[in-house]
């Protein structure tokens, strides 16, 4: 799955060990100002911003250090020039290191929670949004997911992919909402597709049971504010021996097809309700087929992709997009989707965002079938 984030390079060699310096290296040059300059210059006041600095990025005990260290310079510089007003300059130094040692450790708590927030969110995301394997059968899958709350890592989209006896089940969609409101009800969706696409033979089921776990969740957990909770979905099968895909869709935006003939959407004649609502709008689902050829690329996205605004309000042309993108991997067409997503934006999302990529390789080869005239053989 790519995800969101940007590589860190190792600190020692990236710019992380500069910047963690820098309080020494400030303390350094205020201290080579304060010898080499006039006295009236007074750079040596400058020394309490030293641990002030060390606060925002280093512990307490090296904080602490830092600010003791400032203090013996600042005696030293009194010793080679002894108008520098050392009493007031160190008393400074004192008050803003004992001030700076506890912001330190105050940002060292907050650190420390939100690391474990993040590792909540993790195995929350590893629950709602397992890892995909990237081939099922004749079937290469790669998945993007990047969420719009940056701190909480996952949000309303989600996506799953499984085998089946009746061929390989898709499932996106999109909750209302976006940030963890909206994670308890995508993660009663998943779970209830997980078991439906296995147990029910149609299309349909699927969707029913989907539409039923989605009300019985909003029912116990309902909403904040007089807006109903509800969700976009749609369900594809691709069978096993491939030549076609069926798709349901309720409410969601439709797939973009790509192959050696261009580029096809693949809208349904007749959307289906969108779930949690079907007893509301009519509990009447379609299913759709469209042909799907060896080699034909499928994209499979929430709104959130549609609707990325430039800064100057353009939303992400996809089809477009998608029109011009070569013969490719499903994976490197989500990565340059993704980079042209953050370019497009510049790197600021407004809503959360989930895609699939499949591509359909060879058909599986049938057995051969036995020659009736010819006694089988054995040992």
């Amino acid at each position: 799955m790519i995800e969101s984030g940007r590589p860190r390079l190792p600190r020692r060699y990236g710019r992380g060990s500069l910047v963690r310096l820098s309080p020494v290296i400030l303390t350094v040059v205020i201290a080579g100002l304060a010898y080499a300059t006039p006295p009236e210059m007074a750079f040596s006041r400058l020394l309490p911003a030293a641990p002030a600095l060390a606060a925002a990025m280093w512990p307490v005990l090296p904080t602490v250090l830092l600010g003791t260290v400032c203090l013996v310079l600042m005696i030293g510089l009194s010793l080679v020039f002894p108008d520098l007003g050392t009493w007031w300059t160190a008393a400074g130094i004192i008050a803003v290191t004992v001030a700076a040692a506890y912001g330190s450790h105050l940002r060292l708590q907050r650190e420390r929670t939100l690391f474990q927030v993040r590792l909540v969110a993790d195995a929350a995301q590893q629950v709602v949004l397992s890892p995909l394997p990237r081939r099922l059968g004749d079937v290469e899958i790669e998945s993007l997911y990047l969420a719009a709350a940056a701190e909480a890592r996952i949000g309303g989209d989600f996506y799953e992919v499984v085998d089946t006896p009746y061929g390989v089940r898709l499932l996106i969609g999109d909750v209302r909402g976006k940030g963890l409101p909206a994670v308890g009800a995508a993660a009663a969706i998943v779970n209830a597709f997980r078991e439906a696409a296995y147990d029910e033979a149609g299309l349909v089921d699927v969707a029913r049971r989907l539409d039923a776990s989605s009300t019985r969740y909003n029912a116990a957990f309902p909403p904040d504010g007089p807006m109903e909770r509800f969700a976009t979905a749609l369900l594809a099968e691709i069978p096993h021996r491939g030549g076609r895909i069926d798709i349901l869709n309720c409410g969601h935006p439709p797939p973009l097809l790509l192959n050696g003939n261009g580029l096809r959407v693949l809208e349904s004649a007749t959307p289906s309700p969108l779930l949690s609502l079907a007893e509301l709008l009519g509990g009447q689902y379609h299913v759709d087929t469209f042909g799907l050829e060896p080699g034909d690329l499928l994209l499979l996205y929430t709104d959130g992709i549609a609707e990325t605004r430039s800064r100057d309000g353009e939303f992400f042309p996809l089809a477009s997009w998608m029109g011009g993108q070569p013969p490719t991997p499903p994976r490197a067409l989500l990565t340059a989707l993704h980079r042209d997503l953050l370019h497009h934006s510049r790197g600021r999302l407004d809503d959360d965002i989930a895609a699939l990529a499949v591509r359909l390789g060879r058909p599986r080869e049938a057995a051969p079938a036995a020659d009736p005239g010819r006694p089988a053989t054995g040992r």
